[in-house]
């Protein structure tokens, strides 16, 4: 046997010995390696199932989620909606603030000028008052003068109807007389002398004095505020002249006087003079009227 045969053997024997190691190796190794692919295979299953489970836990998650986030959301929406009313609302409180401030200003100020308006009509009234106080004194006065002038009037004028009367029949007594003489005169051829003539009283005094005397009364039936015109209830048939002056009253307070233009029957129209200032005296309807006060 040659030396090549033998190393051929050798290698051979080697090569037979490693396989079967190798073979025994294997077969040891293979019972290990099932048991680790099967242990790894029922961890891997369990994982998966628990993965599948976390899947399913997480969709199912996410769906609350999402279902939570819409929710939120609407909610969120909401209260934007709300956050946008309730500013539009502090806008127009805002607004209704200073309108309310300004007006509150306003009326602060239009009650300091009413206050000193107040102030003001009061020392005016007060003033009034006391010329209205001095005004009726005077006016009391004034007409007491008056009663008393009015009074010494009437005696003068009944003396004076008296003198007249008198002058009268001395007048009638020189007519008569002149008759005589101018007969006896014109018998001898005389002139006849020319009468001389005889002051007579003015017929305005004697309106003045008939009306003092008849003593009329009436009351006002109409005015005329803007042409200064008045009309009485008295006429031609109770005795009114023209020219005749009535005082108008309402209680005892002087009005104004009327003074007489036209005269009808049952009524007279006048001018009216003295009319005293303020509107609570101004002449109506219904005011007393009389030739003596």
């Amino acid at each position: 046997m040659s030396t090549l045969t033998k190393v051929l053997i050798v290698l051979l024997t080697l090569a037979s010995i490693s396989l079967c190691a190798i073979v025994v190796t294997y077969v040891s190794s293979e019972v290990n390696y099932k048991e680790k692919h099967d242990s790894l295979l029922t961890r891997f299953q369990a994982a998966k199932q628990s993965e599948d489970n976390a899947n399913k836990q997480f969709n199912d998650l996410k769906g609350q989620t999402d279902q939570e986030k819409l929710a939120l959301n609407e909610k969120i929406a909401a209260l934007q909606q709300n956050v946008s009313a309730l500013e539009a609302k502090l806008k127009e409180t805002e607004i209704a603030r200073d309108d309310a401030r300004r007006k509150e200003d306003s009326w602060e100020a239009a009650a300091k000028d009413f206050a000193k308006t107040v102030e003001v009509n009061n020392q005016l009234r007060t003033n009034a008052e006391d010329q209205l106080k001095n005004v009726n004194a005077e006016f009391i006065k004034e007409r007491a003068q008056h009663e008393q002038t009015s009074t010494a009037l009437r005696e003068k004028m009944a003396i004076i109807t008296q003198l007249e009367d008198k002058w009268k029949g001395l007048l009638e007594e020189k007519t008569e007389l002149q008759k005589k003489l101018d007969g006896m005169l014109s018998q001898y051829g005389k002139l006849v002398a020319e009468p001389v003539a005889v002051t007579t009283v003015s017929e305005e005094a004697r309106v003045a004095a008939l009306a003092k005397d008849i003593d009329l009364k009436g009351s006002v039936t109409s005015v005329d505020l803007k042409n200064l015109l008045a009309e009485i209830s008295i006429g031609e048939a109770d005795g009114v002249k023209k020219g005749m002056r009535f005082h108008a009253t309402r209680g005892d307070k002087f009005i104004c006087d009327v003074v007489i233009l036209d005269i009808e029957p049952e009524k007279a129209v006048g001018w009216l003079e003295m009319i005293q200032d303020g509107v609570e005296l101004q002449p109506k309807v219904d005011d007393k009227v009389s030739t003596n006060l």
